[in-house]
């Protein structure tokens, strides 16, 4: 709903302690405004401290599953799960950097730990975690893409080494070649300029789902 003027200005003109009391009851109601006003006015953290943290996390989880693998389905819920902290982290601190670095640590974590078990699986058995993959690295090369030009060479190592891992996997492979994933983007860091229009013409044409 959009704030009328008139409704600012009558807002900003309560008396302070009664705005102090509506601040508080919304706060109360509003986990992610509570969750960046922490971050804002309490946290000793830096986002830095906070992206290591989820990083080493993320070793940790995968870790974990891959003691217990069973398919690659089942795993993408840890990765969902992963993917969510991400999304918090990012609501919380607004640092777009932190989204994009994130998710590269994740799917390289992925493909990195489970070879053996994701070459065993059919194309059908890996279709949920693959597409879900080629998804999230069209949406990694869109994020860099919109950033500065000295900001996307931070990522340049991380992005080649996803490439390198999912030239790999034959199904991986052909699933990006039907969804318009050219892995040379990443292989060799050269992300395409429409990026985000090829991303947004092939979502609309039914692929990378």
């Amino acid at each position: 709903m959009k704030i009328e003027t008139e409704f600012k200005e009558a807002i900003l003109a309560m008396p302070e302690k009664e705005k102090d009391k509506l601040l508080l009851r919304l706060i109360r109601k509003d986990l992610v405004l509570m969750n960046q006003l922490y971050f804002q006015l309490l946290e000793t953290r830096s986002v830095e401290a906070f992206r290591t943290e989820l990083e080493e996390k993320f070793q940790r989880m995968v870790a974990n599953a891959k003691n217990r693998f069973y398919s690659s389905d089942i795993y993408l819920q840890e990765v969902k799960e992963m993917s969510g902290m991400i999304n918090e982290l990012v609501s919380t601190t607004k640092d777009k950097y932190s989204e994009p670095y994130l998710n590269l640590k994740m799917l390289i974590l992925s493909l990195s730990n489970f070879k053996d078990e994701l070459s065993r699986e059919t194309p059908n058995r890996a279709y949920a975690f693959n597409i879900y993959l080629i998804a999230r690295s069209f949406k990694i090369l869109t994020q860099i893409k919109a950033m500065h030009e000295d900001l996307q060479y931070d990522f340049k190592e991380d992005v080649e080494t996803l490439g390198e891992l999912m030239s790999t996997y034959p199904n991986i492979m052909k699933l990006c070649i039907f969804n318009g994933l050219d892995v040379n983007w990443l292989i060799n860091f050269d992300i395409p300029d429409d990026i985000a229009a090829i991303q947004k013409d092939l979502r609309a044409r039914g692929f990378l789902r």
